[in-house]
């Protein structure tokens, strides 16, 4: 059953309910006119033997057969019937039979004191009948009349199917109708279904809503939604592969040229030093690149942050003083942090923000000039990382968040991908990232939006 489709299982169902009830009601309705069976014919077995009951019994003979008779056949309703399901026998005070009706009443029997209705097994198939014992109006004789309590079961189903088999008949062409207007009804699914069996791979076209049922609108709605995503991320997917086949062919190119020199400049020791040296420059150069895009990637992937984690201000933002210690010693540039524990953004992921403290540190190293400062500044509005010693075109501060984004004429090594990754992590946790550039110092700000 559960491998059969929605269909089928619908159909087996109604057939199944539609059966059981009908069936159900059956039995309650034979049920019922089997006891209006025995009501209506055992009152009029009563009737009939209070009739024969003040009947003159004291001159009796077998020329009244065929009277009795005739009486008996009058109880069939259209005159039809044979009189093999009704008995008649009269017996004296002594319980001799002294009557009966040449058929079935000759096998009743008499006990002393009987009265009333009775039921008893007759015949060699020992077929119960159902007899009424009255005495006569003398007291003189007892007169018993029956009848075969099959009769009554035949009568009683004749009813019922004559009842019964049309409701059948509609319930059948019922039937019939509610599977036609099932398949009617599944057709938008198959058309559904034939829709995206016959799509191409990259067809992404969202699903047509229109003439559709409305419990399968949410399923195309969600369909659609899918689809959409998919899109997106195939389209995120060939943007990253587009660019990081862009950006890591000038470095590869240039690890190349710096092997030929090395491998050329086997008999001067110096220049093959300064081209082994710029080749170990450049791989850590692509190294940091392919990290950084990696990280880009992984961040663009994910649909929002799962706020499982209280967030540190305080240890983040010293882990990542840590980090760039030396890198920032190199340039004696000064690392200074003011930390306000009322900063709103309190859960998020560690790591993406440890990922966004560091890149800012370091682009801020990066592009200081020697013995600058750079100041880190936790408050309840805002983090602010801003750093003096440096030069920036105003016009370049709103392409600061592009990736591979270069200012024409840096010369500082760089993936350019920095910024945007603090951009989409500063997304994730529903924050903007603000850039401001005054007097040769340079900030970037980040906004929680809550």
């Amino acid at each position: 059953m559960k491998n059969l489709s929605l269909k089928l299982r619908l159909i087996f169902s109604f057939l199944v309910v539609a059966g059981a009830v009908w069936g159900v009601s059956g039995l309650m309705a034979w049920s019922e006119s089997r006891e209006q069976m025995d009501e209506f014919f055992d009152t009029y077995q009563l009737m009939l033997a209070r009739q024969l009951s003040t009947a003159d019994w004291k001159n009796i003979n077998p020329g009244t057969q065929k009277s009795i008779n005739h009486l008996i056949n009058d109880l069939d309703d259209d005159g039809e019937e044979d009189d093999e399901a009704l008995g008649l026998a009269v017996f004296d005070t002594t319980g001799k039979m002294i009557f009966h009706d040449d058929e079935h009443g000759r096998y009743f029997q008499y006990e002393s004191g009987i009265s009333g209705f009775t039921n008893q097994p007759l015949g060699r198939k020992h077929k119960i009948w159902r007899i009424v014992w009255i005495k006569s109006i003398d007291g003189k004789y007892t007169i018993a009349i029956g009848q075969e309590m099959e009769y009554r079961d035949e009568a009683a189903l004749e009813m019922v199917e004559e009842t019964f088999i049309p409701w059948g008949c509609g319930l059948i062409v019922l039937l019939i109708v509610m599977i036609a207007l099932i398949n009617k009804e599944f057709i938008p699914l198959k058309k559904i279904a034939q829709n995206l069996a016959e799509r191409k791979p990259d067809d992404l076209a969202p699903l047509k809503n229109e003439h559709i049922p409305q419990e399968v609108a949410p399923l195309v709605a969600a369909m659609n939604s899918l689809f959409a995503r998919i899109s997106e991320m195939l389209q995120r997917e060939r943007s990253f592969i587009s660019d990081a086949a862009h950006e890591l062919r000038s470095p590869l190119t240039a690890l190349k040229v710096q092997l030929d020199v090395a491998e050329l400049a086997a008999d001067d020791p110096a220049m093959q030093q300064t081209a082994l040296k710029n080749l170990s420059e450049g791989i850590e150069r692509s190294t940091r690149l392919v990290e950084q895009m990696l990280a880009l990637s992984k961040i663009e992937s994910s649909p929002a942050i799962n706020d499982d984690e209280d967030l540190d201000w305080a240890m983040l933002i010293g882990n990542a003083a840590a980090e760039q210690k030396k890198e920032a010693a190199c340039k004696n540039i000064d690392i200074i942090t003011a930390i306000d524990t009322s900063f709103p953004l309190t859960r998020g992921q560690s790591f993406l923000c440890s990922l966004l403290l560091r890149n800012l540190l370091d682009n801020a190293i990066r592009y200081s000039q020697n013995r600058a400062q750079i100041k880190i500044d936790l408050s309840a509005e805002c983090l602010k990382i801003s750093n003096n010693k440096t030069s920036i075109e105003g016009n370049h501060l709103p392409r600061l968040g592009e990736r591979f984004f270069r200012p024409a004429g840096q010369k500082t090594n760089g993936s350019g991908l920095g910024l945007s990754i603090v951009e989409k992590i500063a997304a994730l946790h529903n924050c903007k990232v603000a850039y401001s550039y005054y007097d040769k110092t340079f900030c970037v700000t980040i906004i929680p939006l809550i």
